[in-house]
Parts: structure tokens; sequence; C-alpha cells
């Protein structure tokens, strides 16, 4: 067995170590806890609504340093509990407190492979932060996600200044030759294609990445904006993926331009399907049709398109002294309705059907959109999309809305208050109301559910052919970045053990 399939017996993550040991001692629980949580240094709002710059500029090194000294180092950490692709976290968090940063990333490498995006754009607060003993003490935790990105950019940093390649750990260290020459298709380049095929090649196996479009990164590409997760950091932690061998093919549509039979013919022994869920959700409401009235999937990708050579680089779009509202409360309605400020709109609105302490999205998301102007116009729902003379969108009737009485769950559903609609004036209406799978074409029927999904078993992410697997939205629906690494991870896991059983057997007989 090696480190990488067994990583609790590698030193690297060992809370016993004579150094952790040392690094315990220096300070004590009262001294460490009567540190303050160090703030995320940011641009000024009213400079960042006029570029595309990234908003949090990360931590410097004495910030990180200092931050790291907050960590207690438990023996039971709470914070590894919450993090779905069980990251070390005490591990890596205490090598940056004793400045050793290229070990620190080589202890996250051992469980992810996008250390740069998920210390971006997870809900820390809602998983590994929220697993702190710190909020015991009625004290912000620590900045786990801050340390993560500080860890994956310095270190990127030094590479790029010392003229290397991506920091990774070499793949000697944790691959085992026992599946050398295994051929595994991964079919979409996103979070889970990417958890999934940096797994798997850790472990030997000779892994190659299909993408339907023409830039790899799936959702981290054309979904999140530059200014919460810039481009340059994608590509970079993609590098780190090839470099551990996984090859890209772009421009391949499995199911359309090359068939899952075609894929075993070339012999692809296993299959992955991480292809997301980018199928528009639709309310239903009269003038969804209109001429003004986008998805955010549409949206987004022009967006997030422009200035590139791309096809949607034709057709971007301006919103100059421009009305928009964006419908829903979650991350993506955060990233679109903060984008229209952005390209120039006089006025951003976000309408939720529910009050603003329910809103879904980050709470980082919602703060720097409020310190960017934008409205928010909760427990309101829109009911129709009004059209000018000439057909165009000019305005959206809202109903308000009020909690009504605790459901079994204790959630309190939102409903009409009789009578109580408004016209709001818009110009372009952004529907962020969720998404659903689409799965891709010559896909066995018997392997979909009726809302589209891909059925796998919930540990394994196995279908009902043993070939093949899935993870990700394509699976659970639009969910997270990390809960879709997890995903890749928990597939990966289990289908090398599936090989190195038949393997086992085969030897054996």
């Amino acid at each position: 067995m090696n480190a990488y399939q067994h990583p609790e017996t590698n030193p690297l993550v060992s809370r016993d170590t004579r150094w952790r040991e040392e690094l315990r001692e220096r300070m004590s629980t009262r001294e460490r806890t009567s540190l303050p949580r160090v703030e995320m240094p940011e641009i000024p709002s009213e400079y960042r609504v006029k570029c595309n710059d990234e908003v949090n500029q990360g931590l410097s090194i004495e910030q990180a340093v200092l931050e790291a000294r907050r960590c207690l180092d438990c023996p039971d950490p709470g914070c590894m509990k919450g993090c779905p692709v069980a990251n070390h976290i005490p591990a890596f968090i205490k090598n940056v407190e004793r400045r050793h940063f290229a070990e620190a990333l080589e202890v996250l490498s051992l469980t992810t492979v996008l250390p740069a995006v998920c210390g971006r754009v997870c809900p820390q607060e809602k998983q590994c932060e929220a697993g702190c003993i710190y909020n015991k003490m009625k004290k912000p935790p620590v900045a786990i996600g801050n340390l993560e990105r500080f860890v994956a950019d310095f270190n990127r940093e030094v590479s790029r200044q010392e003229g290397y390649g991506p920091v990774v750990p070499t793949v000697s260290k944790i691959a085992s030759p026992f599946f050398g020459g295994i051929r595994i298709a991964v079919i979409g380049s996103g979070p889970s294609g990417l958890a999934f095929a940096g797994d798997m090649a850790k472990r030997g196996y000779d892994v190659t990445v299909f993408e339907a479009l023409d830039r790899l990164g799936g959702v981290l590409k054309y979904g999140i904006p530059e200014f919460c997760l810039p481009k340059d950091v994608v590509n970079a932690e993609i590098a780190r993926v090839a470099e551990l061998g996984v090859k890209f093919v772009k421009n391949t549509c499995v199911g359309i331009t090359m068939g899952f039979d075609e894929l075993q013919e070339q012999g692809f022994k296993g299959i992955f399907i991480a292809t997301g869920a980018g199928k528009p959700r639709f309310m239903g409401i009269p003038g969804e049709n209109l001429p003004g009235v986008m998805t955010a999937n549409e949206y987004l990708i022009r967006y997030n398109a422009k200035n590139t050579d791309d096809i949607y680089g034709q057709n971007v779009m301006t919103l100059r002294r421009k009305r928009v509202a964006v419908i829903g409360a979650g991350n993506t309605a955060m990233d679109a309705v903060r984008a229209a400020l952005r390209l120039g709109a006089e006025k951003a609105m976000i309408v939720y059907r529910r009050s603003a302490s329910e809103m879904p999205a980050r709470e980082e998301e919602v703060r720097h959109a409020r310190e960017e102007g934008v409205e928010f116009l909760t427990l309101h729902n829109p009911v129709e999309y009004l059209a000018d003379e000439n057909g165009t969108l000019c305005a959206m009737r809202l109903q308000r809305m009020e909690l009504g009485e605790p459901d079994e769950s204790g959630r309190r559903s939102p409903i009409e208050i009789p009578g109580a609609v408004e016209t709001v004036d818009v110009d372009l209406v952004v529907v962020c109301v969720g998404y659903l799978p689409n799965p891709p074409e010559q896909l066995p029927d018997q392997l979909r559910s009726r809302q589209g999904k891909i059925k796998v078993d919930d540990e394994s992410g196995k279908s009902s052919r043993p070939s093949i697997y899935a993870g990700g939205d394509i699976v659970r629906g639009a969910a997270t970045v990390i809960l879709a690494m997890g995903d890749g991870r928990r597939a990966a896991k289990a289908m090398s053990e599936a090989f190195e059983e038949i393997i086992s057997n085969t030897t054996l007989g």
C-alpha cells in the first residue's frame, strides 16, 4: 500500500511528529485564542465595480503565518469532518505556521488538485470552518479557506519566479505501478472530473479527460467571473493535474462526436461522467421568452468570455444606464448581479422570494454585493415580465411575499400577500433559479433518472454498468465545486478498488 491510499500513515500529516509537538509548545492555548482573525485584504468597492480585478487580494506571508498560529492543532479536528475532500487541514496549516509553504502544498495535494480554486470559492463557513473549535468559544474560526488559497498562490508565484513548472508532489511519491497501462476516460473537465482524474493518475492509471468545449475547466471557466476566480488561477490548477500525467482532449463531445462504445473500443476500461448540470430551469411565468430575459448560463458565458477570441467574444453585452434584475439568491445569482455592475448597469437588483437570512449564497458574496451597491428585493417573486411597444422587456410584476408557519422541517415557506403586486421597471432579467442535469446523448436509458440525473450508488459513484461511474452535478443536481470534487474522489477510490479486486482475482486464478 502506498501513502496516497492511506495518507494517515504519511509523516506529512502525522500530528505526532516532533516538529508539530514543538510548534504546539511555543504558544499556549490562551495566547493562540487571543489572536484576532486576520482579515482578507480587498479592493475598495468604489474601484472594483469599474474593473474585473479579483476582489480578494490574498494574505501576505506574515498575515498567513499569524493566522496559522491561531490553529490549536486539535487532536480530533472538527474542521476535517466538514471537508468533502478530507483535506488534512491542521497538517497544512501547521506547515504554514513554520513557514514550510511547499510542504503545506504537498499536504494539500494528497487530497485535492484544486487548492487555489477551493480557497476562493468553497463555502468554508458551512463546511470546514463550521467545524472549527473557535465557534464553541464564540470566536471567529481559523480562516482555513484563506490559508489554503495562500499556500497554492505562494507556491505558484514561486514556481513562476524561479522558472520551474507547477509545484506538485512527484507522481513517484504517491502512485503505484500496480495499475500502469489501464486506460480511464473522464467526460468533462469541471471540478468533479479534474478531482477524479487527478486521483486516478496518482494511483498510476492512464487518464484522458474529454472536454466538449474549447476551454478546460467547465464551470470554473464559464460560470465563475474573474473577480471571484481569475482564469490564470484555473489554468495553473489544470496544469498541476496535467503534471500528474493526465491528458486532455478538447472539442470532443462524448455522446455525440464520439460514442461510449467507441471509447471502450479504444481501450478505455473505465469511464467517469462529470458533465455537470447546464440545462437552465425556468419559472414558467408570462413573458419569460421576451427579448431581455436571459438564463444565468447564457449571461455568464458571455460575461466570462469577453475580451477573448472565442465565439462569444463577438457578442458581449453592454449594460450602461440599464436596470438589471437577477432572480434568485445563490452564488450564481450574486456573480450575475455583481457582473452587471461591472458592465455599467445603472441599477442592479436581487429578487428573492424568501427572506435575507435564507439566501443560500456565501456570506462573503452577499457582503460584497451589498458593498458594491446591489439592491435586495427579498420576499418578492416575479409573476410576469412586460414588454414595450417594440416587444422588448421593459418591466416586471413582483408579488410580495411573507413567511408562513413553519413546516415539518421547521422552515417557514413564503406565501403570497393577497393584492400586493408591484411593477418595477427593468431592462434585463437574468434568471438564476437553478440548473437541471443534461446527460450525454447515447447514454443508456437505464442509467438516467426521470429528472435527467445519472443514477449511481451514493457512496461509490458506480452506475449499473460496471465500467461507468459518475459524480458532480450530473448526479446530485446543481451544487458546489467542493461537493463535486468530493464525488470525484470517492468515485476514483471505488473504481480503483474494483480494478484491484479484478486484477487480484485474475492473478489468484
